[in-house]
């Protein structure tokens, strides 16, 4: 195996080839969400097979049915070594809007910020700039060494930024394929940008659209106020009983299966210091929401939530119009923690809305999605290897955090390849994901592929 120094000295040398190389695919605009950039998600899809082809995979553009396509490469490693699963995506966010970006969003530049120098572009850091640092870590390791320490599966995916409906089919046509260890990703961040973190938790995401008539027809509101029922004042009333005064969902059962976490790791997340004043007063706001009584990184990172993203009744055009609504809809959007089953979630809520209705009411409820929180075991060999590799690189150990937020993919990956996957991250809280000027740090694009040089080595000789 080659010298881990020599390793690291050919990625310092090569940084600065290594990011024209990200500007190259940076400037394909492979927006997922678009019909007429269909042909762009291609032209990435194809630049990337070109890279892996040029690094001795088996390397193929292959086809999902009616979507994006998928970029898949193989290589195998020594006898007996670890196979790693490496999972990305190319597709990304349309940049709209345009008039606030500071650059043009396919146009990558290189530009200074109060960190020092910046990679500004849509695809920066979520997640092109992330996949290229295991990207340049594999090609260290063709230069100086001839091959990989481990055996590799690439898969990268584009339609990540839409949900990835057609990923779940897809590895389970290649199951026979895609069969690894572990999977590895890159799409989640540091705690800041001298600590790096390995993301352990995951809260799942499942999101119910419910719609409530009471009447045949919108009623005048001087005719029959007083008397018909409102069905905007009663979807109100009912979602308006999700929290008690302490924060707390009053779904029934909602927190029967929520497993209480170890003094240890609530602990370590307090010794964090994570200031919760600075982080509300960023989007304008000062008053913490959640349940009472608990910290901040617990509520955020493994505490359950419910909330209501959109509601909509009766008349909402400009002017007046004196009407009792015979519809109401809402959207509600529960947060999950390992332990929960959506589909509970989903029923329970059912029946407390129900009960809260009058006779005449009649309710549809329509789940969108439902996703399972996720919980990786943080003494795993693969933990303890990206731990010292990262331990390594920033004289610090990990983090071992949480995210309010969902990865679909790794529930997937679960599910139908019965991978558990190691999330290491180097994107930061103010890099702007899905906005304008979206933005990677060059040290941490630097330190990043620094480190997964790193993992792999660590993984090699891992036991």
């Amino acid at each position: 195996m080659a010298d881990t120094k020599a390793l690291l000295t050919h990625i310092d040398d090569q940084l600065d080839v290594a990011r024209e190389r990200l500007f190259d695919w940076l400037r394909i605009s492979s927006i997922s969400a678009q019909p007429d950039h269909a042909g762009d998600c291609r032209r990435a899809a194809e630049w990337l097979k070109g890279e892996l082809a040029g690094l001795g995979f088996a390397a193929s553009v292959q086809e999902t049915a009616g979507g994006h396509p998928v970029t898949l490469g193989h290589l195998p490693g020594p006898s007996g070594a670890p196979h790693l699963l490496f999972y990305g995506h190319y597709d990304v966010q349309p940049p709209d809007p345009l008039d606030l970006w500071t650059s043009p969003p396919f146009e990558p530049i290189l530009a200074d910020g109060p960190r020092g120098k910046r990679i500004v572009a849509r695809g920066a850091v979520d997640d092109k700039g992330q996949t290229m640092l295991w990207l340049e870590a594999f090609r260290a390791y063709r230069a100086l060494a001839g091959g990989l320490p481990v055996g590799v599966t690439v898969l990268v995916e584009g339609e990540e930024e839409i949900g990835s409906p057609r990923l779940p089919a897809f590895l389970d046509a290649h199951r026979k394929e895609l069969q690894a260890d572990v999977a590895v990703i890159a799409d989640t961040g540091m705690w800041d940008i001298a600590t790096p973190a390995i993301t352990t938790r995951l809260r799942g995401s499942t999101y119910v659209e419910v719609k409530l008539r009471v009447a045949a027809r919108d009623l005048h509101s001087g005719l029959f106020g007083g008397s018909a029922q409102n069905a905007a004042n009663i979807l109100a009333k009912a979602l308006g009983q999700l929290h008690d005064e302490e924060g707390r969902i009053q779904v029934p059962g909602f927190y029967d299966s929520v497993k209480p976490l170890s003094r240890e790791l609530l602990a370590s997340w307090e010794a964090l210091n994570f200031d919760e004043a600075a982080f509300l007063g960023r989007m304008g706001l000062r008053t913490p929401a959640g349940e009472k009584g608990r910290k901040a990184l617990d509520r955020l990172w493994a505490r359950p939530t419910a909330d209501i993203t959109g509601m909509w009744s009766g008349y909402t055009g400009a002017g007046a119009k004196t009407v009792i609504p015979a519809e109401a809809s809402a959207k509600v959007s529960f947060r999950l923690v390992p332990g929960q089953d959506p589909s509970a979630v989903v029923e329970a809520f059912r029946r407390f809305i129900l009960e809260r209705l009058p006779s005449e009411g009649e309710a549809s409820f329509n789940a969108m999605f439902k996703g399972k929180g996720l919980e990786i075991p943080s003494d795993s060999r693969w933990v303890r290897a990206a731990s010292a590799a990262l331990a390594a690189e920033y004289g610090r150990a990990p983090i071992l955090m949480g995210s309010g937020a969902s990865i679909p993919v790794v529930e997937m990956l679960k599910d139908t390849l019965g991978l558990d996957s190691l999330l290491v991250g180097f994107g930061l809280d103010d890099d702007q994901v899905h906005s304008p000027n979206e933005k990677f740090e060059l040290t941490c694009f630097h330190r990043g592929q620094r480190a997964y040089v790193r993992l792999l080595a660590e993984i090699a000789t891992s036991r």
